[in-house]
């Protein structure tokens, strides 16, 4: 089997994820060396047999929504097993873009290592939005028995999972922070992630339509308030806005991105506009990609 790349996604963020490919052959000049597979919620029943049913988040316990914007997070532990614990894959957000050439990472030496990533903040956590594996040390990943163990609380927690704390540190190695460069674009990204979801670039105007997370650690009026507000209106009514990227360089870049999608015809206008109806993509992005 090919090196292969996969972007996990679903419904609310597939036009990322269809840009994210584009980006990914276009910035390679291998790109015939490896292949690269969409991995989306609707094709894993396990996912829609847990809606409404809670599960452990940071400590807290809170339902589990196919609909949230990131509900194709705990996809990024699936590739090992889709490629028979055999070769080489990078997972990746689908807000994930390319700038350098993703097949330098693929074959990169990995001394061994089962996991290649970076730090993510302060604490001992590391970002697994990117990840490089070598799928064949990853045979303890099973996907449908770990995403089942997140709602037996004394089993697994979201946040010690999808932060790699579950993890034996010494199978982890950390690459370059500029194949996963968090909402920088400079003349060394490699792959910029347009990671914080309150100012994703083709989202802008929109209402927000993701669930915070629940932690007790935020100042706590802001967290009763926020509680409130669901219980009282729903997950997203009252919610606010997303706002502007503040870096228009980036908003640049995506938009760059999109028109030479639709120049050749990685993505048509009818899923641009079908993108705008169902409120995943703002309403002025014909005017940003001058179509």
């Amino acid at each position: 089997m090919k090196p292969t790349v996969f972007i996990h996604t679903n419904h609310k963020q597939r036009l990322g994820a269809l840009v994210s490919r584009y980006s990914l052959r276009r910035n390679s000049a291998h790109a015939d060396k490896f292949d690269i597979q969409f991995i989306e919620i609707r094709d894993f029943p396990v996912l829609q047999e847990r809606e409404g049913q809670m599960y452990m988040r940071h400590g807290d316990m809170r339902p589990w929504l196919n609909n949230d914007l990131q509900s194709f997070t705990p996809l990024r532990f699936a590739p090992p097993q889709l490629m028979g614990y055999e070769g080489r894959a990078i997972v990746i957000d689908p807000d994930v873009f390319a700038v350098g050439d993703i097949w330098e990472l693929l074959e990169r030496d990995m001394r061994g290592k089962a996991i290649m990533c970076r730090r993510k903040g302060l604490k001992a956590a590391y970002a697994s939005s990117v990840m490089l594996l070598d799928c064949a040390k990853l045979t303890h990943w099973q996907f449908e028995r770990d995403f089942g163990e997140m709602f037996e609380p004394v089993k697994r927690d979201y946040m010690a999972w999808i932060s790699l704390k579950l993890e034996d540190p010494a199978t982890i190695g950390l690459f370059e922070n500029e194949w996963n460069d968090f909402d920088r674009l400079t003349g060394d990204t490699r792959l910029l992630h347009n990671t914080k979801r309150m100012t994703q670039p083709w989202k802008t105007g929109l209402n927000v339509d993701f669930r915070p997370a629940d932690r007790i650690q935020l100042f706590p009026p802001r967290h009763w308030l926020r509680r409130s507000r669901r219980a009282l209106f729903g997950d997203y009514r009252f919610a606010g806005k997303y706002k502007p990227h503040p870096d228009p360089k980036q908003e640049m870049f995506f938009f760059k991105l999109v028109s030479e999608c639709l120049r050749e015809g990685e993505i048509t206008e009818q899923q641009l506009r079908d993108e705008i109806a169902s409120r995943h993509l703002r309403q002025d992005a014909f005017d940003l990609i001058g179509a």
